[in-house]
């Protein structure tokens, strides 16, 4: 995938770029793996904002993407998925039922597609890590056998198998944190295609409002009674406090975690290599 670059026609123009299509083999979805996306805006379920900045955009259809594919098909078309960066492919099975899975990066029509223990080390095969060598790239991991892929799933992203152990193995996740999985749980082989996502520039504002993104203002530029950072005389004056959620919740590196079911399998944390 290459990023397309606009001339300056506008001051928006100016800057803009946007994603090639040139992977994408067909427009029109497959209606039967579609379903009407119910706009929630960042609402609960009492209709409450939990999540603020959300609302608008335009209208979009959910793909039934099926992150447990299990089988032998062949890929009919790489198709654009505006819920998600990566692409997704069509993939007819060898019953002739249709699903949509991630589209790896190298993926074409007429490929044929694998999913189970004795498929092959190939772009875009999923099977378990026990069957899968040491060095390997994959995506699409799942976290419990059974689930499904969960981790690694977004345009461009990669893990690398590190290691096996016993019953676990040692996957190095892109965030670099190595992080221990059980030999049953499977992945896809290869890096999770249209890489060239994050290189995408906005270029104007009306576009995020297209994505569902509304305007995100600065704390400090509040009043006193609507951020913990608001008030002052109008002068540029810097927090007395360390910074705040509006709900006076300590951030920017107060840590926020509070599970710890799977801190266990943590080997090496993220921030590791950081402290060097």
């Amino acid at each position: 995938m290459a990023i397309k670059q606009y001339n300056p026609t506008t001051p928006g123009r100016r800057g803009m770029s946007s994603q090639d299509f040139d992977a994408v083999t067909t427009r029109k979805p497959l209606r039967s793996l579609t379903v009407t996306k119910r706009r929630g805006n960042g609402r609960n379920n009492q209709g409450r904002i939990t999540t603020r900045h959300q609302g608008g955009g335009a209208r979009k259809h959910y793909r039934l993407v099926n992150f447990d594919f299990k089988g032998e098909g062949v890929i009919e078309h790489i198709e654009y998925d505006p819920n998600r960066s990566a692409r997704i492919a069509r993939v007819k099975d060898d019953k002739g039922v249709y699903h949509y899975v991630l589209a790896a990066s190298g993926m074409k029509q007429g490929q044929k597609l694998a999913a189970h223990a004795e498929a092959a080390i190939e772009m875009g095969n999923r099977l378990p890590l026990a069957n899968i060598p040491v060095g390997t790239t994959i995506h699409a991991l799942e976290l419990k056998p059974g689930r499904g892929a969960q981790a690694v799933r977004s345009a461009g992203n990669s893990a690398m198998l590190m290691a096996k152990e016993g019953d676990y193995a040692q996957v190095r996740m892109p965030s670099g944190e190595v992080r221990k999985f059980l030999l049953v749980c499977t992945a896809s082989v290869g890096v999770v295609g249209n890489e060239q996502h994050q290189n995408v520039k906005i270029g104007k504002a009306g576009r995020n409002r297209h994505l569902g993104k509304r305007p995100s203002v600065r704390g400090v530029v509040m009043n006193a009674v609507d951020h913990p950072h608001g008030g002052g005389d109008g002068g540029r004056h810097r927090m007395g406090k360390a910074p705040r959620t509006p709900w006076g919740q300590k951030t920017l590196g107060f840590k926020t975690r509070r599970r710890k079911d799977t801190s266990n399998m943590i080997v090496r944390s993220r921030h590791a290599a950081k402290r060097k």
